[in-house]
């Protein structure tokens, strides 16, 4: 065995047994990827500012600031790994026999 936390390998009693316990212990991350996400997210709106940007060249021009492409990024990153977190716990729970 190597050395570190619980001897190399994960400890048993810190994985959740029951359905329930994993149903919350996803909860608790899904919760914990948006709470990052928007926090990034408000940094990033604060820190850029709304002159700086890019122009989308059509009849009207759209300008789209930097900060609102940082802040849309951020969100979209944290429904991506929402999505990958459910994703995983849907085919863990197909493939592992109870």
């Amino acid at each position: 065995m190597t050395g570190g936390l619980c001897g190399g390998c994960v400890c048993e009693a810190m994985q959740p047994t029951t359905i329930l316990g994993q149903s919350l212990l996803l909860a608790f991350k899904i919760a914990f990827v948006w709470a990052a996400g928007f926090l990034i997210a408000v940094a990033v709106c604060a820190t850029l500012s709304d002159q700086g940007g890019i122009t989308f060249p059509t009849r009207d021009p759209i300008f789209v600031p930097f900060s609102r492409l940082g802040f849309w990024t951020c969100l979209m990153a944290a429904l991506t790994v929402t999505c990958w977190v459910v994703i995983r716990a849907m085919i863990l729970d197909i493939r592992v026999p109870r």
